[in-house]
C-alpha cells in the first residue's frame, strides 16, 4: 500500500486545477521535472491522482495540468473507452498507490467520438479492433442523440458523464472509496485552443 501523507479528494482536485490555470495563462511551474525528483521516488510511486484520458496526442496530462514525476498515473484509450484492464489499473491507482482522486479526461474535437457518429448515422461498421472502441463509445452516442443533442460538444460531455458513471458502476472498489470519503470521480473536457479544463461530471467531491 502507498505510504502518501494524506491528501483529501478536495486537495488533490485543487492541486490539479491550480496546475491547468498556470498551463492556461502561460505560466507553468514545471514541479517535480529535476534529477532530485528523479532520486526521490526511483523506490516507489505515491501519485496523487489517476489520470485516465483519450489517448489524442494533444492530450499530454502532466503538460496541460502542469505536473511532473510521480505526480499522475496516466491511463490512456482512444476515446477513454474502458475495458478490463483499464478498470484493473485504475483500481490499482487507488487502492495500491492510495491516489485520492480519479480523472476522466475528454477534449473537444475527439476522433473517437466523431467516427462514432458517423459510424451510428451511416450504419457501417469500422475495420479491426477499431470497432471495438466506437462500440464501447456508441451508447454515450445514442445517449445524446435521443435527447436531442446535435453539437459536438454535446456528445463529448455525454460521453464524459457516461464513463465517470462507468467506472463507479462497474468497480466496487470505486465506489466504497467515493462513499468513504476516500475518493472522488471526476470527468473533465479539455479544450485544445484555449487549454482549459472543465468539469462536466463528478462524484464524491461534496463527501471530501
Amino acid at each position: 500500500m502507498s505510504t502518501t501523507p494524506h491528501i483529501t479528494p478536495a486537495d488533490a482536485f485543487t492541486m490539479l486545477m491550480a496546475g491547468n490555470q498556470r498551463f492556461v495563462t502561460g505560466g507553468p511551474e514545471h514541479p517535480n521535472q529535476d534529477a532530485a525528483r528523479r532520486t526521490e521516488i526511483a523506490p516507489e510511486q505515491n501519485p496523487f491522482a489517476v489520470m485516465f484520458g483519450c489517448a489524442d496526442s494533444r492530450l499530454a496530462a502532466e503538460i496541460i495540468f502542469d505536473r511532473g514525476l510521480g505526480d499522475l498515473f496516466v491511463v490512456r484509450t482512444a476515446g477513454q473507452v474502458v475495458g478490463p484492464e483499464v478498470l484493473g489499473s485504475i483500481e490499482y491507482g487507488v487502492a495500491v498507490l492510495g491516489a485520492p482522486l480519479v480523472v476522466v479526461l475528454g477534449h473537444d474535437s475527439c476522433g473517437a467520438v466523431a467516427a462514432t457518429r458517423a459510424a451510428v448515422e451511416a450504419g457501417t461498421r469500422a475495420p479491426g479492433f477499431v470497432r471495438d472502441v466506437i462500440e464501447r463509445v456508441t451508447p454515450s452516442v445514442l445517449t445524446a442523440r435521443a435527447a436531442g443533442h446535435t453539437e459536438d460538444g454535446e456528445f463529448i460531455a455525454e460521453h464524459i458523464r457516461q464513463t465517470v458513471d462507468l467506472l463507479v458502476e462497474r468497480s466496487r472498489i470505486l465506489a466504497d472509496a467515493i462513499e468513504e470519503g476516500r475518493v472522488a470521480v471526476v470527468g473533465l473536457s479539455y479544450r485544445l485552443v484555449d487549454g482549459s479544463a472543465h468539469v462536466i461530471a463528478a462524484h464524491g467531491l461534496d463527501n471530501a
